[in-house]
This record gives structure tokens, C-alpha cells and sequence, in this order.
């Protein structure tokens, strides 16, 4: 609970943002430098975003499985890309059980190698595959500059594994978690992400192709939200995950990996919330609906309590998550900006004279004030509600999409690059040359963050080289 104000986004986005993970009490931080503490409201949010991903998982046909945390570190050493993208952000035990460790292990960073391993003893054959697994875990990477939820030690996220006869199966899978993923964050989450493929230096070590979905968030950087990779036989090889085809030859398998984590609260944080703190989307809101009684003495607090009791037992029969707030010694004002600050997106409010009237008083956390303040009937509520929470969802989402692309600036030279990147995300045509990439990252602080899927079908002129370029790239900075 607060009764402080924020820092407005405008005069310290980044100041705003940790004071409101704190304050709105979705995490804090925890006694080892870089780790969080995930509060129970926060944990509530997640559980949502892992049911609704993990509905789509099982509906395109994945198992879940869990794998061990410690990993033997000569595993990660198999792989060349992987062990040089992964070394300096590795967190190794050499001592167990007051013993020095025969062979150090490697605290999960990521789960390549130690599903490598297991799938190279599970299939022998093309009646083996697909394998299709998915597992809910932490992982732990040893990260310099943290900051909750963006960027952890340890983190909370899924990963995904599957393992396949020909690279265009893998290929296929690959871009179906994408377009999961894309689903997830659009229709979920209600943010406007762009799917699109890596650069070669963006791409996930030990891969062939790293796909991602990017987000812009309310200061105009761009958040990875999500990455899905096809691993070639790089893996394979390396694990010797072999099978015999049906034309008697033994060949390796063609592997994939793709994630998303807690991250993704960051951005839900970043892309929606104002002033007053979070503006949570009604699908992922650990409460959709909070109803907060209104009464001066204890003849009306019995009425009140009681009708405000028998809207919460609608509101939960028709399958809504639903808070009553009855603590005691708080003014009614004081409960509604703790819930703003909590992002809840629908508020219904009920005193002597509404339920004399037979009415109540619905306030929308994405219209702030007496725009979003309504009076309905009392009767048909749970429908009314529904609608309501129905039209937030698609309210975030446009004013969300409104904003990146009022923010996304064609950028056909450099100067006109570095403007852009100011305030949002630069959109250029791009011949590919990686020494350019690399010096516009080192000069503006700006990423490739990926080339677009959906492109314009016609082809410009590089940026920088002048070049003929036949696909459009966007840059920004990043979290």
C-alpha cells in the first residue's frame, strides 16, 4: 500500500517503473545482489501468463517434462558457439556435500545441452520423433546491470525443446512458437509486438536462425519479449542425437529451443501502465474486478457489506476473478488509488443509495476519472462486466498499437537514424553487412532488433551503404 506519488513516466521512466514494481507489490528485491523476490500478487500475474501459454503449448501438441537445475559443465563445452555466448554469465559449483566437485557443474543457464543429452538416448528411430517438450523453470545467469523482472540472476521463464526428422520440420516448429508467442503477447497480453528473424550477431549462441518478437514500450526502447530457435544439427552433433530414417540410414536430428520469461511482466508493466501505477490487461489480472464498499455507520456498512457479498458471488460464478475489499480503517479513496497503483482493471463501487436504486458505479482503470466512471443496473451485472473488461482488453491493445506506430520512423539516411532512435524505433532498408551493425551499435547504442516477417514486397536502398537492400530492418535501443 502507498499513499506517495509516482514519479511521473515523463520526467524519470526508469524511476517510475522500479518504484512501481515495488509499491504495486509484485516483487522485491532479494538479499543476494540481482535476484528477486516474487510477491504473491506479482506470482499471480505470472500463473496467468503460464495458462494461457501453456494452454497453447498443449493444444500444438508439446508435453511438459522437467529436467535437472546442475549440469555438468564439460556439456556446455560440447557446442563452441554455445559455451562462448554462455562463459561469462555462468554460475558454477565446484563444492558438494563439503567435497570438491570431481567435475564443476554449471547452475542451468539454459537447457541445450542437458536435453541433448537425454534425447540422444531416447531416440533411436524415425518413430521417435517429433519430440515435442516444453518445461517450466529458473535459470540462472551471472547479469552485471539487473533490474526487476527485465533483468535477473535468476529468472522464471518456459523452454521449449523439440527434436525432428529434416530441418523443414524443425524450421516449421520454429516459426509455430513464433506465431504462438506473437498470438500470446497480441491477444493476452495486449501488446503489439513485431515478429521477425535475428541478425547474425543477435542470434541465440549454438543456433542457425533466431526468431523474436519485439515490443516497444512506453519510453520507445525495444524489449525482446520472446525467442524461438532453430538449432540446426548443431546440438545433435554435438550430443549425438541420432536416428535410423525409414530408408535404413542413420542420420541426426534437427533440433529447436524457444522461451519466454518473466520479462514479459516488464513489458506488460512498461507498455500499459501511466502515472498512477499499473494497467493490467483483464486476461492476465490476478484480479479482473474489485468491488469496494462505500459507508458512513455500521446500518449501512451491514447492507452495503452484504449486497456488495452477493455481487462478488456473481461476479465468481460467471468465472471471474473478483476481490472484495473489505479491510477496515481505510477510506474509500485511499482503496481506489491502492488499486490503480495495482492495475486492477475494473473497480465496482456500491454505497446506501445504490443499492436503495438497484444500481452500481463501475470505474475503468484505463479511463482515468469520470470518463471511465459509469452507472449500471445491478441486475445483469456479471454480463455488463464481461463486455466492459472485454472493451479494456481491446482498448489497451489499440492505444498500445497507436503508440508504437506513431513511434516507428522511416529513417532514410543516418542522421535521420539517429533521430529516430531518440524517441522510439527506426525502420531502414538494410543490405545485412554485419561491420556496420556493429558500428552503428557502438556509435548510437542502437540494435538491430530484427527483420520483419511481414515486409513491403518491393526493394530500397540501404541507409547506410546505398546499396540495393531487399529487406526493411528495425533498429532501436533496448532494454
Amino acid at each position: 500500500m502507498s499513499e506517495q506519488k509516482l514519479p511521473t513516466r515523463a520526467e524519470d521512466f526508469n524511476e517510475w517503473y522500479n518504484q512501481l514494481v515495488l509499491r504495486a507489490e509484485l516483487a522485491d528485491y532479494a538479499p543476494v545482489r540481482g535476484c528477486m523476490i516474487v510477491r504473491p500478487y506479482g506470482w499471480a500475474l505470472w500463473e496467468n501468463i503460464q495458462a494461457a501459454l501453456d494452454r497453447r503449448f498443449k493444444a500444438t501438441g508439446h508435453l511438459n517434462a522437467a529436467f535437472p537445475m546442475l549440469i555438468p559443465k564439460s556439456f556446455l563445452e560440447r557446442e563452441a558457439s554455445h559455451v562462448e555466448g554462455f562463459s561469462p554469465e555462468l554460475a558454477v559449483v565446484t563444492i558438494g556435500g563439503n567435497k570438491e566437485l570431481e567435475e564443476p557443474l554449471v547452475v542451468r543457464p539454459t537447457s541445450e545441452t542437458v536435453i541433448g543429452h537425454a534425447y540422444a538416448k531416447w531416440i533411436q528411430s524415425y518413430r521417435d520423433l517429433p519430440v515435442l517438450i516444453n518445461q517450466w523453470c529458473s535459470v540462472v545467469r551471472w547479469e552485471l546491470r539487473t533490474k526487476l523482472f527485465l533483468r535477473t540472476l535468476e529468472f522464471f521463464w518456459q523452454e521449449g525443446h523439440t527434436a525432428h526428422a529434416t530441418f523443414e520440420e524443425a524450421e516449421a516448429e520454429t516459426r509455430q512458437m513464433l506465431d504462438v508467442y506473437t498470438d500470446f503477447a497480441v491477444n493476452e497480453a495486449a501488446l503489439p509486438v513485431i515478429p521477425g528473424i535475428k541478425s547474425e550477431s543477435e542470434r541465440f549462441a549454438g543456433a542457425d536462425r533466431t526468431y523474436s518478437i519485439e515490443a516497444m514500450m512506453g519510453d520507445g526502447k525495444a524489449l525482446q519479449a520472446g525467442t524461438s530457435h532453430n538449432l540446426g544439427q548443431n546440438f545433435a552433433k554435438a550430443f549425438d542425437i541420432q536416428f535410423l530414417d525409414r530408408d535404413g540410414e542413420r542420420k541426426f536430428c534437427w533440433t529447436t529451443s524457444w522461451g519466454m520469461s518473466t520479462r514479459i511482466v516488464g513489458a506488460i508493466i512498461m507498455v500499459h501502465g501511466d502515472d498512477q501505477g499499473l494497467v493490467l490487461p483483464p486476461r492476465l489480472a490476478p484480479f479482473q474486478v474489485v468491488i469496494v464498499p462505500i459507508h458512513k455507520n455500521d446500518d449501512e456498512r451491514a447492507a452495503v457489506l452484504e449486497a456488495a457479498d452477493g455481487l462478488r458471488r456473481e461476479l465468481a460464478a460467471a468465472g471471474l476473478r473478483v476481490k472484495l475489499d473489505t479491510r477496515d480503517g481505510l477510506t474509500p479513496g485511499f482503496k481506489f488509488n491502492d488499486w490503480e497503483m495495482r492495475g486492477v482493471p475494473l473497480r465496482v463501487e456500491v454505497g446506501p443509495k445504490d443499492v436503495a436504486k438497484g444500481t452500481v458505479v463501475l470505474a475503468r482503470r484505463d479511463r482515468p476519472g469520470k470518463e471511465g466512471k459509469a452507472f449500471v443496473a445491478r441486475e445483469g451485472l456479471a454480463t455488463t462486466v464481461a463486455a466492459t473488461l472485454d472493451d479494456i482488453q481491446a482498448a489497451l491493445l489499440a492505444k498500445a498499437t497507436a503508440f508504437r506506430d506513431a513511434n516507428i520512423h522511416d529513417a532514410p539516411t543516418y542522421e535521420a537514424f539517429k533521430q529516430a532512435i531518440e524517441t522510439g524505433f527506426a525502420r531502414v532498408w538494410w543490405d545485412g553487412d554485419a561491420d556496420l551493425e556493429r558500428q552503428i551499435k557502438e556509435e548510437t547504442k542502437a540494435t538491430l532488433r530484427c527483420i520483419p516477417l511481414e515486409q513491403p514486397g518491393e526493394s530500397g536502398t540501404c541507409f547506410m551503404t546505398g546499396r540495393p537492400a531487399k529487406a526493411q530492418a528495425i533498429f532501436a535501443r533496448a532494454y
